[in-house]
Protein backbone atom coordinates (compact mmCIF):
# COMPACT_ATOMS: atom_id res chain seq x y z
CA UNK A 1 0.00 0.00 0.00
CA UNK A 2 1.32 3.37 -1.04
CA UNK A 3 1.70 6.72 1.60
CA UNK A 4 -1.33 8.37 -0.30
CA UNK A 5 -3.30 5.55 -0.03
CA UNK A 6 -3.10 5.30 3.72
CA UNK A 7 -3.14 8.99 4.36
CA UNK A 8 -6.72 8.56 2.07
CA UNK A 9 -8.00 5.64 4.31
CA UNK A 10 -7.00 7.49 7.31
CA UNK A 11 -8.71 10.64 6.34
CA UNK A 12 -12.12 8.62 5.69
CA UNK A 13 -11.97 6.76 8.69
CA UNK A 14 -11.59 9.93 10.78
CA UNK A 15 -14.72 11.58 8.84
CA UNK A 16 -16.84 8.16 9.88
CA UNK A 17 -19.15 7.56 12.90
CA UNK A 18 -17.69 3.97 13.20
CA UNK A 19 -14.61 3.61 11.04
CA UNK A 20 -13.39 0.30 9.26
CA UNK A 21 -9.61 0.15 10.22
CA UNK A 22 -9.31 -0.99 14.23
CA UNK A 23 -7.17 1.77 14.92
CA UNK A 24 -10.46 4.50 14.04
CA UNK A 25 -12.70 2.02 16.36
CA UNK A 26 -10.20 2.11 19.03
CA UNK A 27 -10.00 6.32 18.46
CA UNK A 28 -13.88 6.69 18.83
CA UNK A 29 -14.22 4.37 21.58
CA UNK A 30 -11.45 6.37 23.18
CA UNK A 31 -13.25 9.73 22.50
CA UNK A 32 -16.03 8.43 23.90
CA UNK A 33 -14.63 7.60 27.52
CA UNK A 34 -13.00 10.83 27.36
CA UNK A 35 -16.21 12.45 26.90
CA UNK A 36 -17.96 10.12 29.49
CA UNK A 37 -14.94 10.65 32.10
CA UNK A 38 -14.73 14.41 31.45
CA UNK A 39 -19.01 14.65 31.54
CA UNK A 40 -18.86 12.71 34.47
CA UNK A 41 -17.43 15.31 37.20
CA UNK A 42 -20.67 17.08 36.63
CA UNK A 43 -22.20 14.07 37.96
CA UNK A 44 -19.94 14.16 40.81
CA UNK A 45 -20.75 17.85 41.40
CA UNK A 46 -23.98 17.86 41.31
CA UNK A 47 -23.87 14.55 43.81
CA UNK A 48 -21.64 16.33 46.77
CA UNK A 49 -23.56 19.72 45.60
CA UNK A 50 -27.45 17.77 46.92
CA UNK A 51 -25.21 16.10 50.04
CA UNK A 52 -24.09 19.13 51.38
CA UNK A 53 -27.69 21.19 50.48
CA UNK A 54 -25.54 23.96 48.99
CA UNK A 55 -23.38 24.28 46.18
CA UNK A 56 -20.04 22.52 46.19
CA UNK A 57 -16.81 21.69 44.01
CA UNK A 58 -15.27 18.97 45.48
CA UNK A 59 -11.46 17.99 44.67
CA UNK A 60 -12.41 15.19 42.29
CA UNK A 61 -14.14 17.21 40.07
CA UNK A 62 -10.67 18.85 38.85
CA UNK A 63 -9.10 15.62 38.63
CA UNK A 64 -11.23 14.47 36.58
CA UNK A 65 -11.42 17.65 34.54
CA UNK A 66 -8.00 16.91 34.07
CA UNK A 67 -8.21 13.24 33.07
CA UNK A 68 -10.87 14.85 30.71
CA UNK A 69 -9.15 16.97 29.10
CA UNK A 70 -5.82 15.14 28.36
CA UNK A 71 -7.75 12.52 27.09
CA UNK A 72 -10.23 14.84 24.87
CA UNK A 73 -6.87 16.78 23.83
CA UNK A 74 -5.42 13.53 22.83
CA UNK A 75 -8.38 12.60 20.45
CA UNK A 76 -8.35 16.40 19.24
CA UNK A 77 -4.76 15.93 18.17
CA UNK A 78 -4.07 12.28 17.09
CA UNK A 79 -7.37 11.58 15.65
CA UNK A 80 -9.51 14.34 14.47
CA UNK A 81 -6.76 16.89 13.79
CA UNK A 82 -8.64 19.33 15.06
CA UNK A 83 -7.32 22.66 16.33
CA UNK A 84 -10.35 24.04 17.53
CA UNK A 85 -11.02 21.50 20.61
CA UNK A 86 -7.01 21.25 20.68
CA UNK A 87 -6.84 24.86 21.92
CA UNK A 88 -10.04 24.55 23.82
CA UNK A 89 -9.13 21.66 25.49
CA UNK A 90 -5.39 23.03 26.59
CA UNK A 91 -7.08 26.32 27.83
CA UNK A 92 -9.25 24.08 30.08
CA UNK A 93 -6.19 22.59 31.11
CA UNK A 94 -4.67 25.08 32.97
CA UNK A 95 -7.63 26.64 34.73
CA UNK A 96 -7.94 23.24 36.22
CA UNK A 97 -4.27 23.12 37.55
CA UNK A 98 -4.66 25.99 38.55
CA UNK A 99 -7.81 25.42 40.72
CA UNK A 100 -5.60 22.11 42.11
CA UNK A 101 -2.88 24.85 42.83
CA UNK A 102 -5.18 27.13 44.72
CA UNK A 103 -6.50 24.56 46.42
CA UNK A 104 -3.06 23.12 47.53
CA UNK A 105 -2.38 26.23 48.98
CA UNK A 106 -5.30 27.52 51.12
CA UNK A 107 -5.05 23.52 52.32
CA UNK A 108 -1.01 24.72 53.42
CA UNK A 109 -2.22 28.14 55.01
CA UNK A 110 -5.03 26.10 57.26
CA UNK A 111 -1.79 23.46 58.15
CA UNK A 112 0.35 26.18 59.34
CA UNK A 113 -2.87 28.26 61.13
CA UNK A 114 -3.14 25.35 63.13
CA UNK A 115 0.77 24.68 64.16
CA UNK A 116 0.07 27.63 64.69
CA UNK A 117 -2.66 27.80 67.19
CA UNK A 118 -1.47 24.33 68.08
CA UNK A 119 1.95 26.24 69.34
CA UNK A 120 0.31 29.26 71.05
Amino acid sequence: MNLALIIAQSAADRGSWWPDSWMGRFWVLFGLGAQTVFAGRFLVQWIASERRRKSHVPVVFWHLSIVGGVMLFAYAVCWKHDPVVAVGQLTGLVVYVRNLMLLAAERRGLKEAQADAADS
